[in-house]
């Protein structure tokens, strides 16, 4: 690899991102459409075991934590086309995390 010197006089690498880019954008992809199942899943639950509030307000809490993911998904995999992506921010993990623990904990409650 060409090696270059930093601005503060360090000598850094060149970049040669290979495929992980189109990787990082598949398994996004992957995660998001596996949310979608999971939230379709626990629509169809709750469309089956009948309808009450608390179902109503538990499936709209699956779907909020359902787009909250995708829109953070979106964002994600267009941050992946620039020639060097930024690093996804603690902030994003934190709220991927929180998304998808979130539809976990809900399917489970669709099941009672």
């Amino acid at each position: 690899m060409p090696e270059g010197n930093g601005t503060d006089g360090s000598r850094t690498r060149d970049r040669d991102p290979g495929l992980q880019p189109e990787r990082t954008r598949l398994a996004w992809r992957r995660t998001t459409l596996a949310c979608a199942v999971a939230a379709s899943l626990a629509g169809r639950q709750t469309l089956h075991s009948g309808i009450d509030p608390v179902s109503l307000v538990v499936l709209a809490l699956v779907v909020l934590a359902w787009l909250a993911f995708l829109a953070l998904a979106h964002h994600r995999i267009r941050a992946m086309h620039a020639p060097r992506p930024p690093a996804l921010s603690p902030r994003a993990a934190a709220a991927a995390v929180t998304c998808t623990v979130a539809l976990a904990v809900l399917g489970a409650a669709t099941l009672r």
